[in-house]
């Protein structure tokens, strides 16, 4: 829906189901003032041009994708990384293990972080969404770009997960099948 503000004419796109039913009040963030709207009902025939949403299986099995591409990745870097490490500072892997085990495990969760954000970020798929053909978008349709992919691949996915997954499982039961992250960074996951 584009929501006009009267006073200075700032338009905005705004998705149908971010709106609640009746009227709204709110405030233009270009000119400061009040002004008040009512959310256009949606006809049927409107709601079969909304992309279709990806659900929690099609987007669990693409997770899995993306972990068996990104344990290759880990497995080849990190221990490259940790043998030029050791060979390179002269530590003794024997003696000095736990520190470069460390440094390698930071390692492997900066490469983690780096590829999810990249490819959501540049294209909004993951391998994993690409085989299975998603794709992660802002609700008003645009691309989500690097900004919106670190604030859900870091913030978002941390949140989700530190509820014992919970923010995961929801996109099983959310009726716009979004998880925490997703309603954090304002995304859905779309089929293609």
């Amino acid at each position: 829906m584009r929501i006009t503000c009267p006073h200075c004419t700032l338009a905005k796109e705004i998705d149908d189901f971010v709106i609640p039913a009746g009227p709204q009040s709110v405030t233009c963030p270009a000119c400061g003032q009040d002004f008040s709207f009512q959310r256009v009902a949606v006809s049927a025939a409107a709601v079969s041009l909304l992309p279709a949403l990806a659900g929690f299986w099609q987007r669990a099995v693409a997770a899995l994708v993306d972990a068996a591409v990104l344990t290759g990745v880990l497995l080849f870097s990190s221990t490259l990384f940790f043998f030029v490490a050791a060979g390179v500072s002269g530590f003794d892997p024997l003696a000095e293990g736990l520190l470069l085990a460390t440094v390698t495990w930071l390692f492997a969760s900066v490469v983690a972080l780096a590829y999810y954000v990249f490819f959501t970020g540049y294209c909004g798929q993951t391998p994993g969404k690409m085989a299975l053909r998603l794709k992660v978008q802002h609700v008003d349709g645009s691309d989500i770009g690097f900004r919106g992919a670190f604030y859900r691949e870091t913030v978002g996915k941390f949140l989700s997960a530190l509820l014992l997954g919970l923010g995961y499982l929801m996109v099983a039961f959310d009726e716009r099948k979004q998880g925490l992250h997703d309603r954090i960074a304002q995304t859905y996951v779309i089929k293609l």
